[in-house]
């Protein structure tokens, strides 16, 4: 029930130089299913991430964060990241120290099997929250990941990262920075437990050039607060979230040592469009979703206050159960952007308009506003929610759906 998803070729799927995939079925949860995957990069790459605020985070995410530390400290010297290891079918999440022990055990037996530190493996986890990991599952299929590795293997990556998933999610773009040919491919995964500040979600995306691990580790939390931080479908901040970056650096662009460089703000430009495409698949392959929406919050005095309105709206169950049914009772959207928190809003000069409908105007109905214009709009299956506070000159975006009867469905059998 995917909202406008684009068709995804899997030839028009760019391989990364210096980075190659591999995916295993290891049968963590089910038979016949891409459960593990293996994504290894050379010397010569730098890697970043963020993760989850959940305070409740997986193993995984702790060891991440550990050994990304670990490479921020010790400088590149050859001892950066060089391989990632994903499972899908359990989170590894709320499983205290055996958990703990487990996301190492991969860690170790990845590095063994490749000739590697522990400290260079990142590990992720998605799926089931409070099941024990099946470890010996997972080493079992890492050798035929490592053996299935190949620079061209982005489809087959995205379909080994999904959970609830209908639809594999996958981008890729070439750019010229000056005068040399760039490459962009990422993948991601998520449809449910989705709010910003990370999502259940997970993302890898690869470029080819050449990033210093400072400055990729500044660009990875700008594109996620532009992207991933900007996507709800249920309000609900998993344990596992986890977007990486991938500079491989074997493109001919000098070095990108700065972020005053128009290098830089050309690739910052290009991963932050590849990354928004990403988290919006998510969003479009929402659990029973069948409506995308653009919430556009303008007039504010800062982007924070504009968020903090959208996401009020956006996280709104009345507000999406109201999209879903076409169902033009918009004081709901009214009523959001009033309980939103920021408490000396001046409703008077508030506008609100579905598309180019103008429902609202300074606080009130719209005299000329007619229902059936509002019901047309929300039959569309793309809607721009757009709200004008008049505070001041900046905004924000967030990018949502409605939630239907089968979110219900589908989150009740997510276990059988």
């Amino acid at each position: 029930m995917a909202v406008n998803f684009p068709s995804i070729d899997p030839a028009q799927l760019h391989p990364v130089a210096g980075v190659t995939l591999g995916w295993a079925e290891a049968h963590i949860r089910k038979p016949n299913r891409k459960d593990v995957l293996v994504i290894s990069v050379e010397e010569s790459a730098s890697v970043a991430g963020v993760f989850t605020l959940n305070r409740f985070c997986a193993a995984p995410v702790t060891v991440c964060r550990e050994h990304l530390a670990k490479v921020r400290d010790a400088g590149q010297g050859g001892k950066g990241i060089r391989a990632l290891v994903i499972n899908t079918g359990n989170a590894n999440a709320g499983t205290g120290e055996p958990g703990m022990k487990h996301a190492l055990e991969t860690c170790d037996e990845l590095a063994r099997l490749a000739g590697i530190e522990p400290s260079q493996v990142l590990p992720f986890s998605t799926g089931v929250i409070l099941e024990p990991l099946p470890i010996d599952r997972l080493k079992a299929g890492l050798p035929a990941a490592l053996a299935n590795r190949k620079e061209a293997n982005w489809y087959d990556a995205a379909q080994a990262i999904m959970t609830t998933d209908t639809l594999p999610k996958a981008v890729s773009r070439q750019i010229n920075i000056e005068g040399h040919t760039i490459t962009f491919t990422g993948i991601s995964k998520g449809a449910g437990m989705i709010k910003p500040n990370m999502a259940t979600m997970l993302g890898f995306l690869a470029f080819d050039a050449n990033v210093a691990q400072p400055v990729l580790d500044e660009l990875v939390k700008y594109v996620a607060d532009r992207s991933f931080n900007c996507i709800t479908i249920d309000g609900d901040t998993s344990t596992n979230d986890s977007f990486i970056l991938i500079a491989s650096g074997k493109s001919s662009l000098p070095a990108i040592t700065s972020t005053d460089s128009p290098a830089y703000v050309a690739l910052r430009d290009a991963v932050t469009e590849v990354a928004q495409t990403l988290s919006q698949l998510i969003v479009r392959d929402g659990e029973g979703a069948t409506k995308f929406m653009t919430i556009q919050v303008e007039g504010a005095r800062d982007v924070a206050e504009a968020r903090q309105i959208a996401y009020a709206i956006g996280h709104s169950p009345l507000v999406k159960t109201a999209f879903y049914a076409s169902d033009p009772n918009l004081g709901r959207i009214l009523a959001a952007i009033g309980y939103a928190g920021v408490t000396d809003l001046d409703v008077g000069k508030i506008d609100l308009y579905l598309d180019d409908v103008l429902v609202a105007k300074a606080g009130g109905r719209n005299p000329e506003y007619k229902e059936e214009d509002g019901q047309r709009v929300m039959k569309k299956s793309e809607i721009l929610i757009r709200v004008v506070l008049g505070r001041g000159n900046a905004e924000a975006t967030v990018w949502t759906c409605d939630l239907s009867h089968d979110y219900v469905s589908i989150n009740a059998d997510y276990r059988s």
